[in-house]
C-alpha cells in the first residue's frame, strides 16, 4: 500500500489580495480624512519647517477668528484667549519642548492671529509656527 505525502503550504493568495483592497481603501479614504476644523489656509511660497517632535501642538482660528485647540478633549469646542492659555499651560508643564502650530484662515486678521501667539508665548510656548498650503502652479 502506498502512503500519499500530504501537502502542507498555506494559500498566502487569499491573504494578499484581501491586503491589496485593504490597501486600496485606505489611499482612496486617507485624502478624504480632514482633521481638525475647517479652514482655508493661506497659500505661501517657503519651506517647510523641521519638524521636531512627531505630533506638534495645532491650534486653529476660524474665518470668524474663533479658537480651537485640537487636542482630544478640546476638539471641537470654541476657546477663549483665557481658555487656550490655561489649557496650552497645562500641556507644556508636562511636555515644555512641544512644537505649537497655528492653522489660521485666510480671512482672520493678522492682528488675531499676533494676539494668538503673543498668548502662546505667554503660556510657554517656544516654538511656534504657521501652517500654510504651497502655491500651486497653474499654467
Amino acid at each position: 500500500m502506498k502512503r500519499r505525502n500530504l501537502i502542507s503550504d498555506i494559500n498566502v493568495v487569499p491573504y494578499i489580495d484581501v491586503m491589496l483592497v485593504l490597501l486600496v481603501i485606505f489611499m482612496i479614504s486617507a485624502p478624504l480624512m480632514v482633521q481638525g476644523i475647517q479652514v482655508n489656509l493661506p497659500q505661501a511660497s517657503s519651506e517647510a519647517l523641521p519638524v521636531t517632535n512627531n505630533e506638534p501642538l495645532i491650534v486653529s482660528i476660524d474665518k470668524n477668528g474663533e479658537l480651537f485647540l485640537e487636542t482630544d478633549s478640546t476638539k471641537d469646542k470654541s476657546l477663549s484667549l483665557e481658555e487656550l492659555n490655561f489649557s496650552v499651560t497645562k500641556i507644556f508643564e508636562s511636555n515644555p519642548n512641544l512644537q505649537v502650530v497655528i492653522r489660521g484662515d485666510g480671512k482672520v486678521q493678522y492682528e488675531k492671529v499676533m494676539t494668538v501667539m503673543a498668548e502662546l508665548q505667554m503660556a510657554g510656548a517656544t516654538d511656534i509656527g504657521l501652517i500654510s498650503k504651497p502655491i500651486s502652479l497653474k499654467k
